[in-house]
């Protein structure tokens, strides 16, 4: 156990989860806006979204060396191609998905809320029945007993109805779903442009500031939009 000590700050990071889903760019572009914001970050990565990451970006997520391997990751586009974008992982903390005597798996650990990006539709129902079968798991169901913000960025087509089923109870313990949709008003011209219009419409939810998408701001003439 740490104590605060006087006149320092306590750490209080986003839990970022990534699951099995198809999706990891997604991932990615949310932790690199976190990291850009100045927010601390603690990862979980699922082992089914290492098997996903490995066949969508060729990277093989290891818990003896996330670092370098979360590096490798987050300086590529979705494209594959390198990003211009600087990682500095200073703010992140990594839980292996199976250390369920992790910080994030009590009530007690402080963080800000949770971001499960992307999330399966088993997640989706793990988290809805409070399986807890692993950190991922567990970490969401803390977040939703703590009354925290907690955001659930959905990627899955077509949703059955027992899916259609978990997702409402997920809206109605309190959780933001997010379907990974992306839009095309923003202006996109790549596939990286899509990718990150989720990203902020997830870090939307939570009041994250970010410049992932540019904003609907109406039209001239009294034309007017919503999502």
């Amino acid at each position: 156990m740490n104590p605060v000590k006087p006149g320092e700050t306590r750490r209080t990071p986003w839990i970022v989860g990534v699951s099995g889903a198809s999706g990891t760019p997604y991932a990615a572009s949310v932790l690199r806006a976190l990291l850009a914001a100045g927010e601390s970050v603690d990862l979980v990565v699922s082992r089914a979204s290492r098997l996903t990451l490995l066949d969508e970006t060729g990277i093989a997520f290891r818990d003896a060396h996330w670092r370098d391997d979360l590096r490798q990751w987050l300086s590529r586009g979705a494209d594959g191609k390198p990003d211009t974008f600087t990682v500095e992982l200073d703010g992140v903390r990594h839980w292996a998905a199976g250390d369920l005597a992790a910080g994030p798996s009590s009530g007690s650990y402080p963080s800000k809320g949770m971001l499960i990006v992307p999330a399966s539709t088993a997640c989706v129902a793990g988290v809805a029945l409070g399986l807890s079968k692993d950190l991922l798991q567990r970490a969401a169901s803390v977040t939703l007993k703590e009354g925290r913000r907690l955001v659930v960025a959905v990627r899955e087509t077509p949703l059955n109805g027992q899916t259609l089923r978990h997702l409402v109870t997920l809206d109605d313990a309190g959780a933001t779903v997010v379907p990974a949709s992306p839009a095309f008003y923003a202006g996109a011209t790549h596939i990286q442009d899509l990718v990150d219009f989720v990203a902020g419409r997830v870090l939307d939810a939570v009041g994250v500031e970010h410049r992932l998408y540019r904003r609907w701001e109406g039209e001239l003439g009294g034309g007017s939009r919503t999502d």
